[in-house]
């Protein structure tokens, strides 16, 4: 059975537009890319890295189980470079599961929806872009509605659109 799964990728190092372009490679192998967004160059989030991240968001539609979907996107942030040795560090890709449908999942390896992703803007603005009227199934918001509640002031641009 399929399932439209939203993810958001990122990276502050390296050759950022290119390490994007090859995880979306990478991840059609393992579903199909069925939507992307414009990618948008933000001020990091967090306060640990140091320099400004590219980003963009994907529906991908796949097969896989939340967890096997899970354990792709992480062999292909280690396939790219990434090192996990500085929680919202610096590094060449990150890959995180926003939406799973409306489904909500809570395990201790994966949780969905992504429990930040109300507090973050170069999240929100992507998703607004391309799925602005999709309800958050906790919060029971849109995702317009989401931004404009958002706190955050960072300043998220689009780099490259669509």
């Amino acid at each position: 059975m399929f399932k439209n799964v939203v993810i958001i990728l990122g990276g502050n190092e390296g050759d950022r537009l290119g390490l994007l372009i090859k995880a979306v490679e990478m991840i059609s192998d393992h579903g199909e890319v069925i939507c992307v967004s414009s990618i948008y160059q933000s001020e990091s989030w967090g306060g640990v890295a140091d320099q400004d991240f590219l980003n963009q968001l994907l529906i991908v539609k796949t097969t896989s189980t939340p967890m096997a979907f899970l354990a792709q996107m992480q062999s292909i942030e280690l396939a790219l470079g990434r090192k996990r040795d500085t929680h919202w560090g610096n590094r060449t890709m990150d890959i995180d599961i926003l939406y799973w449908e409306e489904e909500v999942i809570h395990l201790p390896e994966l949780k969905v929806p992504h429990p930040l992703l109300d507090q973050r803007r170069f999240v929100l603005e992507p998703l607004v872009e391309i799925l602005p009227d999709f309800i958050h199934p906790l919060l029971k918001k849109d995702q317009r509605s989401l931004l404009s509640a958002c706190k955050d002031s960072s300043s998220v641009s689009i780099f490259l659109a669509k």
